[in-house]
């Protein structure tokens, strides 16, 4: 199921993009903002280097943000089971639940 599509003007680089997508129009220009922002980074501190070579740097330093939150996210549910094993393993043993050996 799509929805309604809309078409967000953006500034890239100094450059106005329009972007056509489902998503909202403020999440459209909240990800371009952070997009833009990591490239003027990047720009600031390599000023001779060319555009399209700031632009890939810019992609790799996001695409490196998302895979260390993806591996943060799978080491803390990691640590998560962890903690809830060993909280069954330390918790008393249930009484008079269904398909006890008590109830009867």
């Amino acid at each position: 199921m799509t929805g309604p599509r809309h078409a967000v003007r953006v500034t890239i680089g100094g450059e106005e993009f329009t972007v056509r997508s489902e998503l909202s129009p403020e999440y459209t220009q909240e990800v371009a903002a952070y997009f833009d922002r990591t490239l003027r980074g990047i720009r600031s501190s390599l000023p001779t280097m060319e555009a399209h070579k700031v632009a890939i740097l810019a992609g790799l330093a996001i695409t490196d943000e998302l895979f260390q939150g993806r591996r943060g996210d799978g080491e803390l549910a990691g640590r998560i089971t962890a903690l809830v094993e060993e909280f069954a393993r330390l918790a008393p043993p249930r009484r008079g639940g269904a398909g006890s050996a008590d109830a009867g």
